[in-house]
């Protein structure tokens, strides 16, 4: 296994990591400790940064891989679905947001199936509309968690209105990659029949 297939792998195993910290979040708990919010979104940030390492490391060294083009995007998607399920839990992330970003990820995913058992087994990587959308979540994650650990429960009416409307942004994002992934790869689906 390359470096890049190793980094994305590690940003797999950073999910459950992360997921441990962001568990022990939660506004309205009279423990609340801003230290949590604070590791999570470090924990996620540097996940967040194997995303970019390893892309970049596999297209200059040549190094891109079918299992990099399954295994990258897969990694993404668990570990900004799950970061934006707890951003729902605090009321930040509305369901509809939620719901067209996994609705959107399942699609991509079955797609993704049919043309892998097409006749020529293609693998499709990400178009630009996929990176777009998955740097804009990335970046709302990363706000929330990190405000939300600097401004402490006093500040987050300053942060709430704010990594809401990035949420919303963020939906809409995800909706039109997976609008343009589905339009640019229709023959896959034409031929399932």
């Amino acid at each position: 296994m390359n470096l890049p297939n190793k980094l994305t792998m590690a940003r797999i195993f950073l999910v459950p990591v992360f997921m441990i910290f962001v568990s022990l979040t939660q506004y309205g708990m009279p423990s609340w400790n801003p230290v949590w919010y604070l590791v999570a979104a470090i924990v996620f940030a540097a996940a967040s940064f194997t995303d970019y390492l390893d892309g970049h490391l596999a297209r200059k060294w040549h190094m891109v891989t079918d299992f990099g083009k399954f295994a990258d995007p897969l990694a993404d998607k668990v570990l900004t679905t799950i970061a934006f399920l707890y951003m729902m839990r605090d009321g930040v992330c509305s369901p509809i947001v939620l719901a067209i970003i996994v609705t959107r990820e399942f699609a991509v995913a079955g797609l993704r199936m049919v043309a892998a058992d097409a006749k020529d087994g293609r693998v499709i990587a990400a178009n630009m509309w996929g990176k777009v959308k998955t740097v804009l979540q990335m970046l709302t994650i990363l706000f929330y968690f990190f405000a939300a650990a600097l401004s402490g429960p006093a500040g987050i009416d300053g942060v709430m209105p704010i990594s809401i409307a990035l949420c919303w942004l963020s939906g809409a994002a995800t909706a039109i990659s997976g609008v343009k992934y589905l339009w640019d790869n229709r023959s896959f689906i034409d031929t399932a029949k």
